[in-house]
């Protein structure tokens, strides 16, 4: 996200040391642990386990209506099967996506998926969170090489380069 310069739209060299990226909910309280960044892994665990168990209860009502609607037993097992299959998927996409980059193609012809397995999504979180804030080792591995590049690039060598040695 830089600006360009004004010249032929040539974007402007960051100044300084690369900043980190904030992860929603934490900010940039994931790069040191301050600021309540265990508070708030314990309470996004919590409320993403609440929230996925509402979410449960809300499907189960719906159930309920497609029991009351008397449609089949059919149609029954197949949403039963379908939100099972899709939460699955959502988990494992979800959880993935904590490592690495999602293909931005991909991301966008799952999203009805994602959508339907929401459930998985919300436990996907759930789980992640008693090991790190989700997606903090993806940012941490982005933040180390930006500042690793950022240090190569501002070391002065030292000394005559005249007279390095010369291997032969």
């Amino acid at each position: 996200m830089s600006a360009e310069n004004g010249k032929n739209g040539i974007p402007d060299t960051p100044r300084g040391p690369p900043a980190p990226n904030p992860l929603r909910f934490y900010g940039t309280t994931w790069v040191d642990h301050d600021h309540g960044y265990t508070a708030r892994r314990a309470g996004l665990a919590v409320g993403s386990l609440a929230v996925a168990a509402a979410a449960c209860f809300v499907l189960r009502v719906a159930y309920q209506g497609l029991q009351i609607a008397d449609i089949g037993s059919f149609v029954s097992l197949l949403m039963i099967v379908m939100f099972a299959i899709c939460s699955a998927l959502a988990f494992r996409h979800t959880w993935s996506g904590f490592t690495s980059r999602p293909d931005p193609d991909r991301q966008a012809s799952m999203r009805g998926l994602l959508a339907i397995g929401f459930v998985g999504s919300l436990l996907a979180y759930f789980f992640r969170t008693f090991t790190e804030a989700p997606g903090e080792k993806l940012h941490r591995e982005e933040y180390e090489k930006a500042r690793a590049e950022y240090e190569k690039r501002t070391t002065r060598r030292s000394g005559n380069p005249s007279k390095k040695r010369r291997g032969k």
